[in-house]
């Protein structure tokens, strides 16, 4: 029997990357053979365990995934009507420096290119797919927006950098509630979508993941921008109202936060674990920028623990992740709280490897 207290979050990180591999080639990720965010987040949360721990199995198998997906001239198949297609884009960025090949470099360009042709809302927003028309998603912040100041830094693109700031303004201007400091799933500029306020246009609930979404977007946003950029520290102060919003919807028994977070006290609510992991990074990070100060830091290391009394395990005692919600487009309470919940999800699991790596210094300092 696994003794769970027995590991660091870094061996957790190991374990959970572990377990995962052992069941799966990199071409085999579900959806399997796919250029996807899916795939993308898991292996984002494998390249920082590679980056801390520098074992060449994770640098391998992160390759072989890419490597599978885009052949010597750069070419690949991705969907060109979404933001999310952009995610795994991260993933090139350290294997050019790493090889100098120029595929890396080719695809890169690719995925920025699609970003000239995402339809925009009046002011500039980007539509999350198509076919959500005039719809903006906290999800899109983060699967285009990283990708986008990393294209910045690395090849001179910096009017990147002012298209991801607007883009978070827009959303800060549209979806965030003054009351309880947390931003909606989403906005419908044309009020056409059937969860559309017809006066805001926002989606009812806040949605776990896709908060999580945002705020691991804003805690990267900070890696990526120099000390001196205009808007900033309009992001740090962002960052610092979140995270303290999100403390305060923490489950006090659990340590988790619920599927819809703000509505902890209803029955049919329950507790998710992709969130929990991505609030859980967020709040680490945040505390490591010093947006917030060190008493943010034990929401962290309790969001991580909870995390790790939630684990299961297989006869072969790999790592079983639970309670992750299956990917869901932006609703009511009921579309939320009916979700099914799945195990070992890739959104899930790589959040879960990133909590574990961010939030290991914390936890050393509480021991």
């Amino acid at each position: 029997m696994t003794d769970i207290y027995a590991k660091s979050p870094m061996e957790w990180a190991r374990a959970a990357c572990d377990s995962i591999m052992s069941q799966y080639t990199p071409m085999e990720l579900p959806p399997a053979g796919r250029w996807h965010y899916h795939q993308g987040v898991f292996l984002c949360g494998m390249e920082m365990l590679w980056a801390a721990e520098k074992d060449d199995r994770y640098d391998a198998y992160i390759q072989a995934y890419v490597d599978g997906l885009i052949d010597d001239n750069g070419n690949l198949y991705f969907a060109r009507d979404e933001l999310d297609a952009v995610q795994a884009g991260l993933l090139l960025f350290r294997l050019e420096e790493k090889t100098g090949h120029a595929k890396y470099r080719i695809a890169a360009d690719k995925l920025r290119s699609l970003l000239n042709t995402i339809n925009l809302t009046s002011e500039g927003g980007y539509w999350h797919k198509d076919k959500y028309a005039y719809n903006m998603w906290l999800d899109g912040l983060y699967m285009a927006g990283v990708f986008s100041l990393k294209y910045a830094n690395a090849y001179g693109d910096l009017a990147l950098r002012d298209t991801v700031l607007h883009q978070e303004g827009l959303m800060r201007k549209y979806m965030k509630d003054d009351v309880t400091g947390l931003l909606y799933h989403a906005w419908d500029e044309s009020r056409k979508m059937p969860w559309a306020n017809a006066e805001t246009g926002c989606s009812p609930e806040f949605w776990g993941r896709s908060l999580g979404w945002y705020g691991l977007a804003l805690a990267q946003f900070l890696d990526e921008l120099p000390a001196d950029e205009p808007g900033r520290e309009v992001l740090v102060d962002s960052l610092r109202e979140f995270v303290h919003a999100l403390i305060r919807y923490q489950d006090t028994e659990s340590g988790l936060w619920y599927q819809v977070v703000d509505k902890g006290d209803q029955p049919d609510n329950w507790l998710e674990s992709s969130c929990t992991s991505l609030f859980v990074y967020t709040i680490a990070k945040a505390v490591k920028h010093g947006v917030v100060g060190g008493e943010c830091a034990a929401a962290a290391v309790k969001g991580y623990e909870g995390l790790i009394r939630t684990l299961k395990f297989d006869e072969q005692e790999r790592v079983i992740l639970p309670l992750i919600c299956i990917g869901t487009s932006a609703g009511d309470y009921e579309n939320y709280v009916t979700r099914p919940t799945s195990e070992n999800d890739l959104h899930g699991v790589g959040a879960f490897v990133m909590a574990c790596v961010e939030v290991e210094s914390l936890v050393k300092q509480t021991v």
